[in-house]
């Protein structure tokens, strides 16, 4: 078992909490409605409708169908001059501070901030002009394209329709993106250089390439004929990830700001660990020492030892190594402690949503803290005998959570954790 206690600069950390969250996925187009799909155990795969893929390995992912982004944004022409993972940003965002009930204007708008990323931007709109381009030339070419597909650019728009003036960046570390741009936002609200931050990731790359690129690594599942029970984590029939799109955000706030006004606050964010496993674009170390060293580190950060822990939402992505992976990783980190532990993977029901993962995931774990809820991992019927932890099977449960962590690896060796504390 892995101790440690947080090495404090002097004076206190300001504390931080989640006072608003917005959702855009296949299980729903708000944080509430996805929350009950979530707890319900529905599945948001089904066969791929945006393209023609009959002649790929893999046909279903999580789609968000029917999708119109134009009403989050102040122009329609605005809207229409972004990627779909832009749209999905801003309009999550824009949830999130509904949700929160926070107001920009000028007395706040150079405190608040934007730390919004996408594991791999606007490839869809990239695939249609490149199309173009061989058909019908370069000077048919929009001058937008560049700046509606750079990843930067989902931070960059929510900023403009919403105000936000204050710390504006993007993380892009592939799977990882969203709980890094959470951890590190939560640290400039902790170090005093924001007073909130609107903060999580997106993605929208369920295109011809993107899908063709992942059949070609072999990491995606390929039960077209049953795709609500394909996403199957830790159950020893699993046979690849789903692919999911979507964005999740966050609106992290300075504890004594949020008290002072009201707010409803979810859970405060306790401890963020990042790590590098320096051996793989794409593997993990069987020794799995970047996932141990990064729940660790979030244990440390957090100032409590690893028994606290009630609640793991794992990075549980459905793939052979990735599970065996992370249930090796959590028995070397807590020890006995880990047979007490719930953990859960909600990728069994969005999919995995790449950059936007490790966001939408922290929406969960912070409700999860809130409510005393912990999701289920659905569709784990037949454990595999590797992956032997309570995987809070097909239905969710009520149980006390004074702390939970969400865990997100990336490819790349990206490692990073959340944790989340009932305040």
């Amino acid at each position: 078992m892995i101790h440690g206690t947080r090495q404090r600069e002097i004076g206190e950390f300001r504390r931080v909490v989640v006072t608003g969250v917005g959702g855009v996925t296949a299980l729903g187009l708000d944080a509430e409605t996805i929350w009950k799909a979530c707890l319900s155990g529905c599945s948001g795969v089904t066969p791929i409708t945006s393209f023609d893929c009959a002649d790929y390995d893999t046909r279903i992912a999580a789609e968000i169908k029917d999708w119109d982004g134009t009403p989050y944004f102040q122009s329609r022409k605005e809207a229409k001059r972004v990627d779909r993972f832009v749209q999905f940003a801003v309009a999550a965002s824009k949830m999130a501070l509904e949700d929160a009930g926070l107001n920009i204007d000028e007395s706040n708008q150079t405190r608040v901030g934007v730390y919004i990323g996408s594991g791999i931007g606007g490839l869809g709109t990239i695939e249609s002009y490149h199309t173009i381009l061989l058909e019908k030339g370069p000077g048919r070419i929009s001058p937008f394209l560049i700046p509606g597909i750079i990843c930067n650019m989902g931070a960059g728009m929510v900023s403009i329709e919403t105000g936000a003036r204050g710390p504006n960046s993007c993380v892009t570390t592939a799977c990882t993106t969203g709980t890094n741009n959470i951890g590190d936002a939560f640290k400039l609200i902790q170090s005093g250089r924001a007073d909130a931050m609107i903060a999580g990731g997106a993605e929208a790359c369920i295109t011809p390439l993107g899908i063709a690129g992942f059949c070609a690594a072999r990491t995606m599942s390929t039960r077209n004929n049953d795709p609500e029970r394909a996403s199957r984590p830790f159950d020893a029939d699993r046979d690849g990830f789903v692919m999911g799109e979507g964005a999740g955000v966050l609106i992290l706030e300075e504890l004594e700001s949020a008290l002072a006004r009201g707010a409803r606050i979810y859970a405060e964010v306790a401890g963020y660990g990042m790590s590098g496993d320096a051996y793989h674009i794409t593997g993990q170390p069987e020794d799995a020492h970047g996932a141990i060293q990064c729940m660790a580190a979030a244990l440390q950060d957090a100032d409590i030892t690893p028994d606290k822990i009630n609640y793991i939402n794992a990075h549980g992505t459905s793939t052979l190594i990735n599970d065996k992976t992370e249930t090796f990783a959590i028995r070397q980190v807590f020890g006995d402690h880990a047979d007490s532990l719930a953990v859960s993977s909600t990728k069994s029901m969005t999919g995995h949503l790449i950059g936007a993962a490790g966001a939408i995931e922290a929406m969960f774990t912070a409700r999860a803290v809130s409510s005393n809820m912990a999701p289920p991992t659905i569709n784990l019927d037949n454990p595999d005998p590797a992956c032997d932890l309570d995987y809070v099977p097909n239905q969710a449960r009520s149980m006390e959570i004074e702390y939970a962590l969400s865990n997100s690896f990336g490819f790349g060796g990206h490692n990073a954790t959340l944790v989340f504390k009932k305040v």
